[in-house]
């Protein structure tokens, strides 16, 4: 499935004949693009090399009707079987980079790697990252999703977001007007803006300290979390006063799976591609996870991943198995 009527077809083509330096696809498997390694094709996806080339294709899909979705590095995102109609535009690997903004501030562009913004903060001896290190995103998905772990976040760091809106214009959010609350910002539910870059506020510190903590941080990873098998991290967002992974191994659903998709046997609060999963298996298990964890404990379970596209038609889907 995919490509799209020939009227959108013609709008694909003048989307990306509208673009200076950046890479377009046509027809392209998503499945190259997320850390599941699952997807189907995409209609147009568009890697802006920078910033104008983001917000231009961003404007023109708005301007010609076409749907759109921006991602970061695909790290927390699952992407139907039937694939996207319309445009993706993944601004990580493209529009990226970093520039000291004072002491204590760092800017960054929306599609740079986490990694990297924690390697750089680390050759300025800047402290306040540390809890960042091994998260596989982007800064623009960061801040979407306002990302976390070992108690810190992206939010309680970013001082201002730099947006473009749909009439063309661009201004900063201040952190507060971007209401940070776990794993959400406003930018999660605002398709009519789009994060450009980010400035976040640091703190000075020895940058021997600072590393002993990140190694600290990557070994409890390597122990806890199955980083050798494709996923999209934690797959349900943990309620008030419940471990989601702790729920589910008491229910005995370690290792179970669905087609491909399957609870981690190393940390059951993720789900991972044990080979040759569709996102139907995903969501199925996410599914039964739901209903035992519901029934079991009264907790409705709410997912931490990110689903976009479409099913694979009917007939489609039976070619598939």
């Amino acid at each position: 499935m995919g490509g799209g009527s020939a009227e959108s077809g013609g709008a694909y083509e003048q989307i990306a004949s509208s673009l200076t330096n950046s890479q377009v696809f046509f027809s392209e498997p998503m499945s190259k693009h997320t850390s599941f390694r699952i997807g189907g094709p995409c209609d147009l996806l568009i890697v802006p090399g920078t910033r104008d080339d983001a917000i231009n294709a961003w404007l023109m899909c708005k301007k010609l009707d076409v749907p759109c979705h921006t991602i970061g590095n695909g790290t927390n995102l699952l992407v139907r079987d039937g694939g996207v109609r319309g445009c993706v535009i993944k601004l990580a690997s493209g529009y990226t980079g970093i520039e000291r903004n004072g002491s204590k501030s760092l800017m960054v562009s929306s599609g740079t790697l986490l990694q990297t913004i924690v390697e750089a903060s680390v050759d300025y001896e800047l402290s306040g990252l540390e809890f960042a290190v091994g998260i596989p995103g982007s800064m623009g998905g960061a801040v979407t999703m306002n990302a976390g772990a070992y108690g810190g976040d992206i939010g309680s760091l970013v001082s201002r977001v730099e947006v473009a809106t749909t009439d063309g214009d661009t201004h900063w959010i201040s952190s507060q007007e971007a209401l940070f609350c776990y794993r959400n910002s406003l930018f999660l539910s605002r398709d009519d803006l789009l994060i450009l870059n980010v400035e976040i506020i640091l703190k000075p510190g020895d940058r021997d300290r600072i590393r002993k903590v990140m190694v600290e941080h990557l070994k409890q990873r390597a122990e806890k979390q199955p980083l050798d098998m494709p996923s999209a991290g934690s797959a349900f967002r943990r309620p008030p006063g419940r471990y989601v992974g702790a729920m589910i191994e008491e229910l005995g659903l370690k290792g179970f799976s669905c087609g491909g998709a399957m609870v981690s046997p190393k940390h059951a609060g993720f789900i991972v591609n044990s080979g040759g999963a569709t996102a139907k298996d995903v969501l199925t298990l996410m599914d039964i996870i739901k209903d035992k964890v519901y029934e079991n404990y009264g907790v409705i379970l709410e997912p931490e991943i990110i689903v976009i596209g479409e099913d694979l038609e009917p007939e489609e889907d039976s070619k598939s198995k």
